[in-house]
């Protein structure tokens, strides 16, 4: 029976056990903070799973694991200075607790002992195609980030675009992240591809879900203040689904609600604008469909149901969070 929290333990012991030098005390200290602070360790779970689903051991893909969890650490730490946010899974961030240039710092060395990891142990053969799986993922992650960054100015994203946007920035991981241990385990190319799209649509839907949890989750269990995403006039599938649904009385509602001070009224008048249009249901149907793709992906794989049960465990985890 596939347990979550055993391999969680299992990432944050070895995660502890990672040598890192003493000094320069401001540039290995942050990395040290930061690297133990918390987090699901989804993406790495994702790695070793990925692995143990074409029968090998968990423990041949465990650097590389480990590389995919510090590169996402790495896009953490950056994007916490460019969205100048104060915190980061309830703790004080890297550029707050020390400064911007340690922040920067620290984090290009996390990159750098993220592409340290990557390389460790692993088949010659095998290097090749997982280096550039790595380049191509964290370039698209980086391109994500910036179309995440250009829609803060513009009126006039689709709803296309912001698939694209989230499908790079934080599904293209996940994907990468399962695939890498197909990699090593060595899988067919057939499977090594549809465990990506498993991956990329489990993303999606993962990613859809957290815009709709961000306005409608249970405040006790959410972990964070909900409607955070209409405090900062974020642009989530939520809102671009309801400017397309509005009339132009209802536009100039969401156009003045963008402006208003009083943020508890804000979140209040947007949610009942949200629920007049039914956006919450459209997008929970986009979500929906994103996991069906993601298990029919799985289905296409050639091993046993029984193999793929701790994936489709988890996948069903993480698609029931408290709303």
């Amino acid at each position: 029976m596939f347990e979550l929290s055993n391999y969680t333990k299992y990432i944050e012991e070895k995660i502890n056990d990672m040598e890192l030098p003493e000094g320069p005390a401001d540039l290995y200290d942050p990395l040290r903070y930061f690297l133990t602070i918390g987090g699901k360790r989804i993406r790495p779970i994702l790695t070793l799973l990925g692995t143990e689903l074409f029968d090998a051991q968990k423990e041949k893909s465990l650097p590389q694991a480990l590389a995919i969890e510090v590169f996402h650490n790495f896009t953490l730490v950056h994007d916490d200075i460019m969205d100048d946010a104060p915190l980061r899974r309830n703790k004080t961030t890297i550029h707050e607790k020390w400064n911007n240039n340690v922040g920067i710092l620290s984090g290009d060395v996390m990159l750098i002992k993220a592409y340290q990891l990557l390389c460790k142990d692993i088949d010659p053969k095998q290097l090749p195609e997982t280096l550039e799986l790595f380049n191509d993922t964290a370039i698209q992650v980086c391109e994500g980030q910036q179309y995440d960054m250009d829609f803060e100015t513009r009126d006039d994203v689709t709803i296309h675009e912001y698939i694209q946007m989230i499908r790079k920035k934080t599904s293209v991981l996940l994907g990468s992240a399962l695939k890498t241990g197909a990699i090593i385990a060595g899988a067919s190319e057939h499977d090594k591809d549809a465990i990506y799209d498993f991956g990329l649509h489990i993303g999606l839907a993962f990613q859809i879900q957290d815009d709709i949890l961000d306005l409608y989750a249970n405040p006790e269990k959410f972990g964070k203040q909900v409607g955070g995403d209409v405090i900062a006039n974020k642009k989530t599938i939520l809102y671009l689904t309801a400017l397309n649904k509005a009339t132009k009385e209802q536009l100039e509602v969401a156009k003045q609600l963008q402006n208003e001070s009083n943020i508890e009224l804000k979140i209040s008048r947007t949610r009942e604008l949200f629920d007049h249009l039914n956006v919450k249901e459209e997008c929970q149907e986009r979500m929906d469909a994103h996991y069906k793709l993601a298990k029919e992906a799985m289905a296409k794989i050639s091993v046993s149901t029984e193999k793929k049960a701790a994936l489709l465990s988890l996948a069903s985890y993480l698609m029931k969070r408290d709303v």
